[in-house]
């Protein structure tokens, strides 16, 4: 994305506030200035630098914020910034709707925080969206709200939080862990065969888990096991229980009954019911 001199900002009217998720302002400053918040902002607030350098402060931090590194602010956080550089040129977006903060908690996003966009996915998204305004003022209301969740999932995927991985190298490290589990969840296997294939302690094993899918390996297994069952219960109607559990990684059919109600509301024969034609078949 090329940045001019020219300065971009839109604000969106009332007619956008009745979305479930929608942006308030959007924006590209080519010459930022200084700002004073000491009481924030009443709306979440993206901001981030596109060229030269400035300096962020917030609850008694200095961040330097240099090309890629943003920052998420929840409403109302007190904060300030200014230009270190002659030249400082930021995106910014600013945010709301009533299942923003539903959509940022299940995100993990809910709280301030400086984040690396390492690979300028989300500044050329910004870029993109500004494009799409400046070309039609009457710029769709959905299309707008469906860029700025697009956003929201872009910055949790890439987005490197804190200096922390971002969640998408997260998943580049437990991806092979993952495919092995794929190839051999029928088999009798747990957290430790699953360690020792890895060649990882079980403790950060089960902590990269943790951050990419928000469960442990061991509940990963049985979520790929479950899975599995749910496609061979309808695949194969009339194969018995204790052989889909056998197929599945269940040691024994009550475990496998126990485990599928528990996860899925249902027994696994009236979840197989569920596709029965009148005539008794699966289609």
């Amino acid at each position: 994305m090329n940045w001019d001199n020219e300065n971009k900002r839109f604000v969106f009217t009332s007619l956008e506030r009745s979305l479930p998720l929608y942006i308030e302002s959007i924006g590209y400053s080519a010459w930022e200035l200084i700002f004073t918040r000491p009481e924030g902002y009443p709306y979440f607030h993206w901001l981030q630098t596109v060229r030269g350098e400035g300096m962020f402060l917030h609850s008694g931090e200095r961040i330097a914020l240099t090309p890629g590194k943003g920052v998420l602010l929840t409403p109302f956080t007190p904060h300030s910034y200014f230009p270190v550089s002659d030249q400082w040129s930021t995106v910014y977006i600013t945010f709301g709707g009533a299942a923003v903060d539903a959509i940022v908690d299940s995100l993990d996003m809910n709280v301030s925080g400086v984040y690396t966009d390492a690979q300028l996915s989300i500044s050329n998204l910004i870029g993109l969206m500004l494009q799409k305004v400046d070309a039609d003022s009457e710029f769709s209301r959905l299309e707008s709200s469906k860029d700025l969740y697009h956003f929201l999932i872009l910055l949790k995927k890439f987005g490197m939080r804190n200096d922390q991985p971002s969640l998408s190298q997260t998943f580049d490290k437990v991806r092979p862990v993952v495919q092995w589990l794929k190839r051999n969840y029928s088999n009798n296997i747990g957290l430790t065969e699953t360690a020792e294939h890895a060649g990882m302690s079980i403790s950060y094993l089960s902590e990269l888990f943790q951050q990419a899918f928000g469960m442990s390996p061991y509940s990963f297994l049985i979520q790929l096991r479950i899975r599995e069952a749910k496609h061979f219960l309808i695949s194969h109607p009339n194969v018995p229980l204790k052989e889909v559990a056998a197929r599945t990684g269940f040691n024994d059919v009550s475990h496998f009954v126990a485990t599928f109600r528990k996860k899925e509301g249902v027994t696994p024969a009236k979840y197989r019911n569920l596709f029965l034609t009148s005539e008794g078949e699966i289609p």
